[in-house]
């Protein structure tokens, strides 16, 4: 962590205790000298730090056997002008705490964690699954350039004075749901200390054996939501009813107590939209957090990606996207799009609908994957 620079980390090592704190030594050291350094921009910083841990580790693991199979899996994040760059890759997690809600801005690179992304599985199902500490992404397992896909996951994201980031190792994500991680930052608004040991204390009592790494960043403006005032029980409005002057007497005592009587606000959480009637109108309607799914078929239209919208195959490779008519292409388009995904599908060019690139990328950050084009002048 430096706080200084705004840089704040969680790892967690893999391969046996020894190699594991060695993977995680190394990646600490390799992240904090790449990051330091203030050249190029923060998501290529990040890419480079990274990838330069991971290559580390490898080669030390290949030098001595008793480090062999050493790995980790690590989360970071870079503050700076209003803005966070989440670095990710494996089963920790990076969560915002903002106005009573939290919300969980990486995605698990594990089996069972993919399914709890997808809604196959509820939080508490994920959390008992047996499968739960697999991961299909770490840092140190194999060779990796800084731009290779399925490797690291990149999002850049508003942070609001006024929230907080979590930043944890599965040790705690695996023991204490998120509504408890949420009321416990909430709780200790001003205090992150406090917050953090609160937490590691709720995952041990959970029946905790893995290491829990705690890391709570707030924003300058952090507090705990307001508590709603306790509704109000009255009996003098029946006995003002008795009277021809007790009407506007309630009429304004149900103007100036309407809080209290109006419906609460209703938090809307992240939706999966099946895209039934195309998939433009699906993406239309998507927020940041939201998933679209799409059915098999054929679909003949430019699809535009957005910020934190993932879109995805129902059946993976059953979509085809093609060329709208008479448009030549691009299929898929991102432009200023950031922490985006694309999965599952297949984009495919003919004579009658040529595609002068499948997908086309501008200033974006999006996560493409299982996704097949052939036949387009370029691919991606």
């Amino acid at each position: 962590m430096d706080q200084e620079r705004g840089i704040f980390l969680v790892v967690d090592g893999i391969g046996g205790q020894a190699a594991g704190e060695k993977a995680a030594s190394i990646a600490v050291e390799r992240l904090r000298a790449r990051l330091e350094r203030q050249t190029g921009t923060t998501e290529q910083r990040i890419r480079e730090a990274i990838t330069m841990a991971n290559n580390e580790i490898l080669r030390a693991a290949r030098s001595n056997p008793e480090w062999s199979g050493m790995a980790c899996v690590l989360t970071l994040v870079v503050l700076e002008n209003g803005s966070a760059v989440a670095g990710h890759v494996g089963d920790s997690r990076l969560y915002q705490v903002h106005r009573g809600e939290i919300r969980k801005i990486t995605h698990d690179h594990s089996p069972v964690g993919e399914r709890e992304d997808s809604r196959e599985l509820s939080e508490a199902d994920a959390m008992r699954h047996p499968r739960r500490n697999e991961v299909f992404r770490d840092v140190g397992s194999q060779e990796h350039a800084p731009d290779d896909a399925d490797f690291i996951e990149l999002q850049r994201f508003a942070f609001d004075p006024d929230s907080a980031l979590l930043l944890c190792s599965d040790g705690l994500s695996d023991q204490v749901a998120s509504p408890e991680i949420r009321a416990a930052v909430e709780r200790n608004a001003g205090n992150p200390e406090a917050a953090v040991r609160e937490l590691i204390a709720a995952a041990n009592r959970a029946g905790g054996k893995d290491n829990v790494t705690v890391l709570v960043v707030e924003g300058d403006q952090f507090t705990a939501p307001a508590v709603p005032p306790a509704p109000v029980h009255s009996e003098i409005l029946p006995r003002l009813l008795l009277f021809a002057a007790g009407f506007l007497l309630a009429a304004a005592l149900g103007w100036f107590t309407r809080s209290l009587w109006q419906p609460a606000p209703v938090a809307i959480g992240p939706r999966v939209i099946v895209a039934s009637s195309g998939i433009a109108a699906a993406m239309a309607d998507a927020r940041p957090g939201d998933t679209v799914e799409v059915p098999r078929g054929e679909y003949r239209e430019q699809v535009r990606l957005k910020d934190g919208v993932t879109l995805r195959a129902q059946v993976s490779r059953e979509p085809i996207l093609r060329a709208a008519p008479m448009s030549g292409g691009p299929a898929v388009i991102a432009e200023g799009v950031k922490g985006a995904r694309l999965a599952g599908f297949r984009i495919l060019a003919d004579r009658e609908a040529p595609l002068s690139a499948g997908i086309l990328l501008r200033d974006s950050a999006v996560e493409i994957d299982d996704v097949e084009v052939k036949g387009a002048g370029v691919g991606i």
